[in-house]
């Protein structure tokens, strides 16, 4: 129950920090989201044995989150999820691919290990910079954009739609774990033999709830189409962000870690 109940504070909590106001918060979403895109392009562009280069694309969130005040801790917290299973995906190479690539301290480092350590990090920044966008963006914005950009209608609305009732679901799973541990006040988690049953409890529960959601957007004039509320159009700053951004990733990728530690100090 409590952890159904984090789960619906951290829907919300997301929501509310995707409402401050902050100078990456005041970005056109469709800025913001073009930047997001093009950064998660350049990080998996990078060799699986450029550890260096790819350490330079940390560039990005580390800026993001020192002007969006957005709490690195916080995130790292939410994602401690997500991270294991990306640090799974490296954490084999090592084991099959066993060639020998150079020599650290006596210690012999394998192709497997670079390439593991790389894809690491790849899916950890590439992770950090979706999530920036959703906690500097409303969802209604970044389906704004999406429309821009003419993304599919109903991919659009499956996406809003999603993320704005799933506390519904939520809510309605919290309600039916409340009413058992009312029945079985001494029993720890859910006895195995009730599963099926709970389960299609929730699944009809939140058919009827559906129902009545729909039933109330019919009547409030939807038609299979959201409309948007318009943002103001993007303005100078906006298209000097994506400038900006695209121009630090683009040297960020075809120049070396070596070339840019020499070049401070000409």
């Amino acid at each position: 129950m409590g952890k159904i109940s984090d789960a619906i504070y951290e829907v919300h909590y997301m929501d509310t920090i995707a409402s401050k106001d902050s100078p990456v918060h005041r970005v056109h979403p469709l800025a913001k989201l073009i930047v997001t895109v093009a950064y998660i392009w350049f990080t998996v562009s990078f060799s699986k044995f450029n550890v260096t280069g790819l350490i330079t694309m940390v560039v990005y969130p580390v800026a993001l989150f020192s002007v969006s005040g957005v709490s690195f801790g916080h995130s790292i917290k939410k994602l401690r999820i997500i991270l294991p299973l990306v640090i799974l995906m490296g954490i084999f190479n090592p084991i099959f691919d066993r060639e020998p690539r150079f020599m650290l301290y006596g210690l012999t480092v394998t192709d497997g290990m670079v390439s593991g350590l790389t894809l690491i990090i790849k899916g950890m920044l590439t992770v950090l910079g979706a999530y920036l966008l959703i906690s500097t963006t409303r969802i209604e914005s970044i389906c704004y954009a999406l429309n821009i950009l003419h993304v599919p209608e109903i991919l659009v609305t499956q996406i809003l739609l999603t993320y704005r009732y799933i506390t519904v679901l939520l809510s309605e799973a919290n309600h039916i774990f409340e009413a058992y541990s009312l029945r079985a006040p001494f029993q720890k988690g859910i006895a195995h033999k009730v599963w099926g049953s709970l389960i299609g409890q929730l699944i009809f529960r939140s058919i009827d709830r559906a129902t009545a959601l729909y039933d109330s957007m019919v009547l409030r004039g939807y038609n299979g189409n959201f409309r948007h509320s318009q943002l103001p159009g993007a303005r100078l700053k906006d298209f000097s962000y994506v400038f900006i951004w695209g121009a630090v990733f683009s040297v960020l990728r075809f120049t070396s870690l070596t070339t840019l530690i020499g070049s401070l100090f000409v």
